[in-house]
């Protein structure tokens, strides 16, 4: 069946309708600055942080590579991106509650509801998004793609904004943990609305990879793997790139635990963290036909060495909302390459397999932030921060073998 131009564009806006109440809904479940200030006002320690990035960041997508055996034997896949968001929406929900009645429990016990309910908020994820990149490359025209992918962060960019002012409201209207509740109830709504621009989609292609058992589907990597040279550099790229959408938890603790911030100035890190993210998805809009994935891989991988630098050298405060800023652009531009580059090296029929393969690939950044927490903990943020720069500069070599031609 071939991808009609009306119905590639029906699926584009409900794309765009999904993407922009994810975003008001993102800042109000923000990894970077929302849940790791929640659980140190918990009581968490920089082992916990390390634990809940793990989880968030690397953990989870490491399970794209059980859930896309099983998800690649049906032809048509939107039941399980609605299961994955759903979970998600639910996750929200109880974390709300949860803090709503946090004065029932002790500190322990709600810092390990904390990491299930975030675990749960995280699978949902990594379930969601092996449909969500299948569905995605049949349902919109090849055409369309890069400017979809650069023109969501642009569109999303007011939303963005908005939203970080109002979640800095919130966090400064109330103490803890009410002003956390109140943040989960938003998110809440906010993604159960972007869930409907799901419902909304028109599923007309059929793309299926039969995977009879576990040994099948190791053959089935194998096979991708030997065939596909790019595909092991691109594994190499993320378990060294990956790690640098983990270290913005860390510099939040280390201006909680060094500084003693408070909320008021996590929201303000929120906000620089977006405008970093709305400036970067501005740009490659305008720019969207003419960069090449290559350079912006490169320009991506220097920016990330800037804020670990800054943090090492620096003599007074660093510049917090500024680190935020440039970790936002990191952020922002790794999300949109990762899933363009594997969109590009990747065919329809094999498509959710690669994003179970790419699942793989989160090993490193999976354990790193564990690594660090505990190197923190043990001996301080100048050793963690060292070993940090030292994976960064291991990415330019892949980003070199991965050779980039769109």
């Amino acid at each position: 069946m071939i991808l009609s131009q009306n119905t590639s564009r029906h699926n584009y806006y409900s794309f765009l309708w999904h993407a922009s109440f994810l975003a008001l809904a993102q800042n109000f479940m923000d990894v970077d600055t929302i849940l790791p200030a929640m659980l140190i006002e918990a009581g968490g320690n920089g082992l916990h942080v390390g634990i809940m990035t793990a989880i968030m960041l690397g953990g989870a997508r490491l399970t794209q590579l059980l859930f896309a055996p099983f998800i690649s034997n049906y032809s048509f896949k939107k039941k399980f991106l609605l299961t994955g968001i759903n979970v998600r929406v639910l996750s929200l929900l109880l974390m709300a509650l949860m803090l709503w009645f946090s004065n029932m429990l002790r500190g322990e016990t709600m810092i390990w509801l904390i990491f299930i309910l975030i675990a749960a908020f995280s699978m949902g994820g990594a379930f969601a998004n092996v449909s969500y990149t299948d569905i995605l490359g049949k349902s919109v025209l090849p055409s369309t793609r890069k400017v979809f992918f650069s023109i969501k962060q642009a569109v999303t960019g007011s939303v963005l904004l908005l939203s970080a002012l109002l979640a800095k409201k919130v966090l400064t209207m109330k103490a803890f943990p009410v002003n956390y509740a109140w943040i989960f109830v938003i998110g809440f709504a906010a993604l159960f609305i972007a869930s409907l621009g799901i419902w909304n989609l028109k599923e007309r292609i059929p793309s299926k990879m039969p995977v009879h058992n576990v040994k099948h589907f190791k053959s089935l990597l194998t096979d991708e793997l030997r065939r596909n040279k790019r595909l092991g550099f691109f594994l190499g790229w993320v378990n060294t790139m990956g790690i640098s959408i983990t270290l913005l938890p860390f510099v939040l603790l280390y201006s909680k635990q060094v500084f003693h911030t408070h909320s008021q100035e996590t929201g303000f890190y929120l906000f620089y963290k977006v405008m970093g993210t709305v400036f970067i998805g501005v740009l490659l809009f305008l720019l969207s036909r003419k960069f090449k994935y290559r350079y912006l891989l490169y320009g991506n991988a220097m920016l990330a060495l800037v804020v670990p630098m800054i943090l090492l050298f620096s003599n007074a405060v660093p510049p917090f909302r500024l680190l935020f800023l440039a970790g936002g652009v990191v952020f922002a531009t790794y999300a949109i390459s990762m899933n363009g580059i594997l969109l590009e090296i990747s065919g329809t029929e094999n498509r959710t397999i690669y994003s179970g393969i790419a699942g793989a690939g989160n090993i490193l950044p999976a354990l790193f932030p564990l690594l660090g927490g505990w190197i923190i903990e043990r001996f301080g943020f100048r050793p963690f921060l060292i070993m940090f720069i030292f994976m960064i500069l291991l990415s330019f070599f892949f980003i070199y073998k991965m050779n980039c031609r769109k």
